[in-house]
């Protein structure tokens, strides 16, 4: 036994290393919040997107112990400086959030802590609220207030806890998926679709239904195609609608196509998880209504709350086929079995078992700053998308429609070349130059080059330096092509 107690003090003395002093702890964060503080002084002026490889070596493992101050630079050398800069206000490309500091606090304060927040009797303090968080939410969008809910990684699990009650809700299975029907858009999230076949629904028939000038889904054309179907003795069940597209960020009629899936009696799925915040802004907020009509509903926080990536949000009005698919109990977790009223257990509702404390990012900001800021931010990047568009036609460009959000997309009208050709050769251009980072997609088999304005941190300073970056990258497109 004495030998025995000797090698569980050997092995205790080499893992105390891993439970760091006071005065450690203190040095470890010091270098922390000088990278950070260093990072966020010159977020401004540092490039938004970089092509430069990484090199692999730096970031192996080889089970060798380095210095915090060794690993801070190569992150800052390999992963910060390369590829898209998410948190800079030059984000103009994929839908950014930002990544707010007092986000990152609460970040910190829940690994530190590391809340087990699945289940209220492990943690009610961290379920309850989560639970707070999603019934805010409820509140917004005009939900009730036992309908399900669930914070998750983002849109994608978001949307398929969604359509797992949506199937499970009509009873979509075995010999009765071939035969069903799905209705979206063109301009639906490829997430759907990849939901769709995790979940066993690759065989069902999906209608594309058509869009008007604007890229909204047209409502009249959706109910005869249903009428259609239904006459054809196929089983119509699902229609997903989009508030805030990818392509061009519109925003479907949302009343109107609750009428037309109440009528027809179909689940109704909104994905908002792109543009579904700027409900709280005066400046759009008709946009969003007939949003309370939907049977689920999908936002992200991490987008419109500027939050770090990973925060996801999924209502459903209907908790029970949520409950029938996602909750399950074992001989092991008898001890947390209890009635606690008007709480979800986040484990009930999602497929997470084991989750991160994903609540405390959007609490601890919402409870610091209060809503205000939240709201003035939204508004100031519907503002700057009418500015930048502006700026845009009066160096020559073209804009596309007039956004229902804050995004959008621009071409060059190249005359004398290939406009498609062009505008890629532009983009690439931009992209070299770095200070700023735009998209592109295929609009009517147009190339455009995508604008997507929602970083917390993209004011008139950066829009400006956007247009200076693109007047002289076109600029110098046109005298390389003109010299040949």
């Amino acid at each position: 036994m004495e030998k025995l107690k000797q090698r569980i003090l050997e092995l205790e003395n080499i893992s105390r290393e891993l439970e760091p002093s006071e005065i450690e702890r203190n040095e470890y964060f010091r270098q922390i919040q000088d990278y950070a503080n260093s990072f966020i002084n010159n977020i401004d002026v540092s490039k938004t997107f970089s092509g430069r490889k990484v090199k692999r070596d730096a970031l192996s493992l080889d089970g060798k112990k380095k210095s915090l101050r060794e690993l801070i630079k190569t992150y800052s050398d390999e992963v910060a400086r390369k590829g898209i800069n998410a948190a800079s206000g030059g984000h103009l490309g994929y839908i950014p959030g930002g990544g707010i500091y007092t986000s990152a606090l609460a970040d910190y304060i829940a690994a530190v802590t590391n809340e087990y927040a699945g289940l209220y009797y492990a943690s009610p303090g961290a379920v309850t609220i989560e639970n707070e968080i999603l019934n805010w939410m409820k509140s917004i969008f005009g939900f009730p207030e036992d309908a399900a809910g669930s914070l998750t990684s983002g849109g994608s699990t978001a949307n398929m806890i969604a359509l797992t009650a949506a199937r499970d809700h009509h009873r979509i299975k075995s010999d009765r998926i071939a035969g069903s029907i799905i209705y979206l858009s063109s301009q639906t999230h490829h997430c759907i679709n990849k939901a769709l076949k995790i979940i066993g629904l690759e065989d069902v028939i999906i209608r594309y239904s058509d869009l008007d000038k604007n890229s909204r889904i047209d409502a009249d054309s959706l109910n005869r195609q249903i009428i259609k179907d239904k006459a054809s003795g196929l089983n119509p069940f699902l229609i997903v609608a989009t508030a805030g597209t990818t392509d061009t960020g519109a925003v479907d009629p949302l009343m109107e196509i609750g009428k037309i899936a109440r009528r027809h009696k179909l689940w109704y799925h909104i994905d908002a998880a792109y543009g579904g915040f700027f409900i709280l802004s005066g400046l759009r907020k008709e946009l969003f209504s007939g949003i309370e009509t939907a049977d689920s509903l999908v936002t992200d926080p991490h987008k419109g709350l500027f939050v770090p990536y990973g925060t996801g949000a999924v209502l459903v009005k209907n908790r029970e086929p949520v409950l029938k698919s996602y909750k399950y109990s074992a001989s092991y977790m008898q001890d947390s079995i209890q009635s606690v009223v008007n709480i979800y257990e986040p484990a009930d509702v999602s497929p997470e078992l084991t989750r991160h404390f994903r609540a405390l990012r959007i609490w601890l900001p919402l409870q610091i700053h209060g809503i205000e800021p939240f709201i003035a931010c939204l508004e100031e990047k519907l503002v700057l998308t009418t500015y930048f568009r502006r700026r845009l036609t009066e160096i020559g460009f073209r804009t596309g429609p007039e956004p229902d959000l804050s995004i959008s997309y621009f071409w060059y009208p190249s005359e004398s070349f290939d406009e498609n050709a062009y505008n890629k050769k532009l983009l690439e251009l931009i992209h070299k130059d770095g200070r700023v980072f735009f998209s592109s997609t295929v609009i009517n088999r147009k190339f455009v080059i995508r604008m997507a304005i929602l970083s917390f941190r993209t004011r008139l300073r950066t829009i400006d330096k956007a247009v200076q970056v693109i007047n002289t990258a076109n600029n110098k497109l046109k005298r390389s092509l003109s010299v040949r």
